[in-house]
């Protein structure tokens, strides 16, 4: 039992969570193929935020619990393309400019806003991202050896890393598409290495929406706790798919996730 508050701030009534071996497996799996996607693509709080809120969890406290998991799993994944040589160190500091202030933008309008503004946020911009990749799909997979860009080379990557990091803050679920389309997209990395700086990102920008949610005591630890074990798995399991097969099997697995992420969009909340 637990008191939790609503998006005013007020508490409300307690939170009963029945904690049994099924939803605590169900729970495990569903971080386990959530780390997988979100760390291959994107889309994975799609099945963990619905994991969380099967428990009898508000769908706020639900958005700020799945951070842990989403932390945890990002730290993972981060670690595993560093081990494989995958992660331009240098480009790590230029990129957290925008996105850190954007998370912070997008995570206090989280914890303020009423809970209905979270599906059409992921539904508008789900839709808008899968247009994009059904129009252009080259556009977030650059041929290999490609130069890419700097941050503060290309304003557009600046400005789409910030939105990025507003949208990671405000919702989660599907940011990892929002960062590839940056990364990718806009400052032309492979998607391998533009996944391995998009789990910086979102690992950077997790502690800052993190950090506005336990301040505002919406955080349940023990689910978060539970969820994070699945997603490190699923990151680690991951980092070495990525690595071993190619850009072109990337990019359709790509467009397959926004896709699906797309079509669940219809039914979150």
């Amino acid at each position: 039992m637990r008191l939790c508050s609503n998006w005013t701030g007020v508490l409300v009534s307690p939170v009963e969570l029945d904690y049994n071996v099924i939803s605590i497996v169900l729970l495990v799996l569903a971080g386990l193929v959530g780390g997988f996607i979100n760390t291959l693509a994107g889309g994975g709080s799609m099945l963990t935020l619905p994991a969380l809120m099967m428990l009898g969890i508000p769908a706020d406290i639900a958005n700020a619990t799945n951070r842990v998991g989403v932390f945890l799993q990002s730290a993972t994944a981060v670690r595993g393309f560093k081990h494989y040589d995958k992660l331009d160190s240098a480009a790590i500091l230029p990129m957290l400019v925008p996105t850190v202030v954007g998370a912070l933008v997008g995570s206090l309008l989280a914890s303020y806003l009423p809970v209905s503004f979270l599906k059409p946020t992921l539904l508008i911009t789900m839709v808008l991202m899968a247009i994009y990749m059904i129009v252009k799909p080259d556009g977030v997979a650059p041929a290999e050896g490609t130069r890419a860009f700097g941050v503060f080379e290309k304003p557009t990557g600046f400005a789409a890393l910030f939105v990025a990091g507003v949208y990671g803050g405000f919702v989660q679920a599907g940011v990892g598409f929002i960062l590839l389309a940056a990364l990718a997209g806009s400052l032309r990395y492979d998607l391998v290495r533009a996944n391995a700086l998009k789990m910086v990102a979102t690992g950077v920008f997790s502690i800052v929406a993190l950090a506005v949610f336990i301040s505002r005591d919406q955080v349940l630890w023990v689910p978060g706790l539970i969820l994070a074990a699945g997603t490190m798995v699923g990151a680690s399991l991951s980092v070495k798919f990525a690595i071993n097969v190619s850009q072109s099997t990337l990019k359709w697995l790509l467009l397959v996730m926004v896709t699906l992420t797309c079509s669940g969009a219809f039914f979150y909340g």
